[in-house]
């Protein structure tokens, strides 16, 4: 239960909400994938989620000053919808045996991690352009960027690992 509403009257309050759930959502992120990479048995699989691992740091990084930028503070709201998607993952990687399967099971769920980055990242960049913060803009659709590549790498993987779990 919330005690104090986040006074949410116009659009830009709205942006700098939302932001604020973005680096939730960054650094949750950022303490998660450690396990995704130890969990995973496919190479490709391990370095991918490496590699964004350090792009989410990055990202850590990115939204952090989008915040100073616009209001002086680094502060956080809790974005639920990764605790859902993390708590999800967590519990169905507990429960495969199989490490095909448990790679498959990985990919699955840092892709819908990724679907969500990718919509939050285009909402932001979009409710930036119609504010006129141009380089924030830009800053948010660097990121958005990132998160399809994160999100392309995957599906390239998961046609690979895929097959190989079925045969």
């Amino acid at each position: 239960m919330k005690l104090f509403s986040a006074n949410i009257e116009d659009l830009r309050s709205l942006y700098v909400n939302n932001l604020k759930k973005a680096l939730d959502m960054e650094q949750k992120i950022t303490r998660a994938l450690p396990d995704l990479i130890e969990k995973s048995t496919d190479p490709e699989l391990s370095n991918a989620f490496h590699t964004h691992l350090q792009e989410t740091e990055g990202h850590v990084t990115k939204v952090k000053g989008l915040l100073q930028s616009n209001v002086g503070e680094t502060d956080t709201e809790t974005c639920k919808v990764i605790d859902g998607l993390t708590t999800e993952a967590s519990d169905t990687i507990k429960d495969v045996t199989d490490p095909t399967v448990r790679d498959i099971a990985l990919i699955g769920a840092a892709q819908q991690v990724e679907h969500h980055e990718i919509a939050v990242y285009g909402t932001l960049r979009h409710w930036a352009e119609i504010l006129g913060l141009k380089e924030d803009a830009t800053v948010l659709e660097s990121i958005e960027k990132e998160e399809e590549n994160a999100d392309q790498l995957l599906t390239e993987i998961s046609d690979r690992v895929n097959i190989q779990a079925a045969a």
